[in-house]
């Protein structure tokens, strides 16, 4: 058997594993990991600014990809400041895989300089943590880590490393070592059967889609399975994508924050609801009495415990997503060639031609900027195939009302924990994970002056992307939850900058500051320069291979609309009387829809 130092076998563990995208930052604790990897070569490693940014980064190439991105750092510090990441990924099921460096072993009850017991801090963020403490037990942990980032509901891990774990040799061959099998439940012809059954009771089934149907890459099958139903699909915001937003079938967002109002119409006119790796979130559900109203439900879930976490459904079935689609299929197509399978063309065509109603007005001229006139310059300017990376905040609710999506894993988002600063590092990760794609990362700009300095890792690694920031130098969400307190209390940003007076009072000179880490930026005043700006940072992005900073000046006040009940969300802005009012939506106002694809 070859000896070799426990972290030489890790970095052939790793590559076996297929984790070899790293993001991090090196340290004391954690030289003898990294001198492993400057050995071997076959990890590719990005300098971060803040570690941080490194586990954010790592979270968006584990979502832009389906891979298992690495967040490396040292002890201590390092590793509490991965744990704003971690939480990121457990609370939206994405495996990443975080490695600390840690003080030896032997002082590790002697509050030794930066030894912090990171696997109990880590604990409650992963669904795995442990601190090494003997040398054999390496691959054993990696092995069992690995395994249960994939198995179930996924997500992330966090392996601690004392540095005299990582020098000591063990005896190690990479050939006798494998990856421990996935481990998922799987829907069975009886469970297919009764929710087919139950499905086929109603007269307005409608699937919710969630994050779990991108997880199990059953994107494609799920399209089929709603073909075949010929019923509606309504995407989480952890699931947009997995049917595209053109698709006939595609019935709108459905929630009280992020979702279209077509989208809610249809979801209150179904009566049977099969809910496929999704979580019933309170964003997407509101209040549940009108949520649940005389539906049906069928939940379907890889991890047994989200099943009646929020309310009891009628059916519950433990199975992975993708799994329990193939079985759903097989029975719905044997009953569709038997004749016993309902017409629900009625449905579906009404579903599709309310997609033309209810538009949200996005065409205004206003001066400063209305943000809905962002969102539509958005729609125009950047493609199908572009990759949209956001987190929190009014820009992202309005972003996921107005804005279109047509693939899996073209909208990023740390949809439950909605971190502060992820968009930027995250979008770096998603770069790293989509070589030569479109890439765009959404911000207002309170996200963004979080982890701002990460901007330079982008220029440094030449990582190119377009960040568009809307700054109205606000907490704007923060701002807007605080309206029924009758107050505006410390939620704005805006002060005179006596190096930038260009700035009007909204304060941080987001230009300059980009520029000054490495990169390009674009600042845009007038609705009628938008479309000449994006233009420009397309232009600027592809000719400098960094990343392009596209600042939009808002209006300070804005409402974007959201409410407490499906039924209840207030309208702060008017609604489109016609086409021109909202000239991107996906079917026009008032238009025949039946004739989308």
């Amino acid at each position: 058997m070859p000896k070799m130092r426990a972290v030489d076998a890790i970095v052939l563990i790793l590559e076996k594993e297929g984790a070899t995208e790293a993001f991090g930052l090196p340290g004391a604790a954690i030289n003898p990991l990294y001198s492993a990897m400057k050995t071997h070569g076959g990890i590719r490693h990005t300098l971060h600014r803040h570690v941080e940014g490194a586990s954010h980064a790592a979270d968006g190439y584990s979502r832009a990809t389906g891979k298992i991105g690495l967040c490396l750092g040292t002890s201590g510090p390092a590793g509490t400041d991965m744990i704003t990441g971690l939480y990121a990924a457990i609370a939206d099921s994405i495996p990443m895989l975080c490695i600390t460096g840690q003080a030896p072993t032997n002082v590790l009850h002697k509050e030794d300089f930066q030894a912090v017991d990171i696997e109990s801090i880590a604990k409650p963020v992963t669904k795995y943590a442990s601190t090494v403490l003997e040398p054999g037990l390496v691959p054993g942990t990696f092995a069992k880590a690995f395994q249960i980032m994939r198995s179930g509901r996924p997500g992330p891990a966090l392996i601690d490393l004392p540095i005299n774990v990582q020098l000591a040799e063990i005896e190690f061959d990479i050939d006798a070592y494998e990856p421990l099998p996935v481990l998922n439940p799987r829907a069975s012809r009886v469970q297919a059967e009764k929710v087919v059954d139950l499905i086929t009771s109603g007269s307005k089934p409608i699937i919710i889609a969630g994050g779990g149907v991108i997880n199990a890459n059953a994107s494609e099958k799920l399209v089929e399975l709603a073909e075949e139903l010929n019923i509606p699909v309504s995407p989480t915001l952890m699931g947009w994508g997995v049917i595209p937003d053109d698709h006939r079938l595609q019935s709108g967002m459905v929630g009280i924050q992020t979702h279209t109002k077509y989208g809610n119409a249809t979801f209150l006119e179904s009566d049977v609801v099969l809910g496929l790796g999704n979580r019933w979130a309170n964003r997407h559900t509101g209040g549940l009495g009108t949520y649940r109203g005389n539906r049906k439900f069928i939940h379907v879930d890889v991890e047994p415990t989200q099943i009646g976490r929020v309310f009891t459904p009628d059916l519950g079935i433990v199975s992975d997503a993708g799994q329990a689609i193939e079985a759903i299929l097989e029975v719905v197509r044997e009953r569709k060639t038997a004749g016993t399978l309902p017409d629900y063309s009625a449905w579906a065509d009404s579903a599709t031609a309310r997609k033309s109603t209810g538009h949200r007005k996005t065409n205004f001229d206003n001066v400063p900027i209305k943000p809905q006139r962002v969102y539509q310059e958005m729609n125009a300017a950047f493609g199908q195939d572009t990759t949209y990376v956001s987190t929190i905040g009014l820009s992202q609710i309005a972003g996921a009302q107005m804005l279109h999506v047509y693939q899996p894993r073209h909208w990023i988002n740390a949809g439950q924990a909605g971190p502060l600063g992820w968009t930027g590092p995250a979008a770096l990760g998603v770069v790293r994970g989509k070589p030569g794609a479109k890439v765009v990362a959404l911000s207002g700009d309170y996200d963004f002056q979080f982890m701002i300095e990460e901007l330079a890792v982008g220029a440094q690694f030449k990582l190119p992307y377009i960040h568009v920031v809307v700054n109205n130098s606000y907490l704007g969400l923060i701002r807007q939850s605080q309206r029924p307190f009758e107050m505006d209390y410390h939620v704005s940003l805006g002060f005179d900058n006596i190096n930038s007076p260009e700035t009007k009072g909204y304060g941080v000179d987001h230009v300059k500051v980009a520029e000054g880490l490495g990169c390009k930026a674009v600042r845009i005043e007038d609705p009628a320069d938008l479309a000449r700006g994006f233009a420009e940072a397309n232009q600027l992005a592809e000719e400098h291979q960094v990343p392009v900073v596209v600042e939009v000046i808002l209006e300070k006040v804005t409402n974007i609309a959201m409410g407490a009940q499906l039924d209840a969300v207030n309208e702060f802005e008017d609604l489109a009387l016609n086409a021109a009012d909202a000239p991107t939506a996906l079917v026009p106002l008032g238009a025949e829809a039946l004739s989308i694809r």
